[in-house]
């Protein structure tokens, strides 16, 4: 009997464990299944996913534009990458008939030897001009092998804005597609947020030009892991000397997402106007570190 009860009890081990593989089985699989097909993000599809979406119309390509640099004590060192990639999504989602490259995260900064503005501080990376061109020259002509009618540069930082424009020239003097420079995105980001501010009573010293309270609050309403709160006051404090143009004392995500808007809104309008054939409103948009 011992010897029967025991077998018993190994099989309806078994049945257990096969039932339990079986209920973990059926409650994985609705999460697969109902996972959201690929979004706007080239990265993240693979390549027959992005060769059906550019057959079905989606021809314009966003290649969001960052950098790696210091902005101070309380901003991290990829927070133009965040932003630009975050930011392309949105314009990406709202045109409805667009996808966005990786970002290009290593951009010019300056001098490297003897360091010079902010390659002074720990964890800038920069690279020459004519290595940034080609790079944006090559990203959209590879787009447009594929399909790409329309690659748009939306450049987060405002050092490099000429070196977009030198590079859409080449891709568009090669033919195959057009090339844009999105000056409406950064001057959005800049002074028509800016202007915002202003309005709210805020003033230019406290704006800011860098790590102050315009380029913190666009940062916190993007993403506020991008900010360190306990390091702001320190930013305030330590001004040039430590790479903060501005104040940042006062940032809020709620006055950043004013910006978000603005860039967002800028950014479809014009893109909208220039597949049509319109120009850029603001080829040349203001300077901002």
């Amino acid at each position: 009997m011992l010897h029967l009860h025991n077998s018993w009890r190994r099989k309806a081990l078994v049945v257990a464990c096969v039932a339990l593989a079986a209920a973990g089985h059926a409650s994985a699989a609705p999460a697969a299944t109902d996972r959201a097909g690929p979004g706007v993000y080239i990265e993240e599809m693979t390549s027959p996913e992005l060769r059906d979406r550019i057959a079905a119309g989606a021809t314009t390509a966003l290649v969001p534009i960052g950098g790696t640099e210091q902005s101070g004590p309380h901003i991290v060192l990829g927070k133009h990458n965040v932003r630009a990639r975050v930011l392309a999504g949105r314009i990406a989602a709202r045109l409805g008939d667009a996808v966005v490259a990786p970002v290009v995260a290593y951009v010019p900064e300056g001098s490297i030897t003897p360091p010079a503005a902010h390659m002074r501080f720990a964890g800038t990376l920069s690279i020459p001009d004519a290595a940034f061109e080609s790079l944006l020259e090559s990203t959209a002509l590879s787009l447009c092998r594929h399909g790409i009618r329309d690659v748009f540069f939306l450049g987060d930082h405002g050092g490099y804005q000429h070196n977009e424009g030198k590079a859409a020239a080449r891709v568009n003097r090669a033919g195959g597609c057009r090339a844009h420079a999105l000056g409406a995105y950064y001057e959005a980001a800049t002074t028509t947020f800016d202007a915002d501010l202003k309005q709210r009573g805020f003033a230019d010293a406290e704006i800011g030009t860098h790590a102050g309270l315009a380029d913190t609050a666009l940062s916190l309403a993007v993403d506020p892991a991008l900010v360190r709160p306990a390091q702001v006051a320190a930013g305030a404090r330590g001004g040039v000397r430590a790479g903060v143009h501005g104040d940042p004392t006062r940032a809020t995500a709620e006055l950043g997402r004013i910006g978000v808007e603005r860039i967002v809104d800028a950014s479809v309008a014009a893109i909208r106007a220039a597949r049509q054939g319109a120009p850029d409103q603001n080829p040349n948009p203001s300077h901002r570190k």
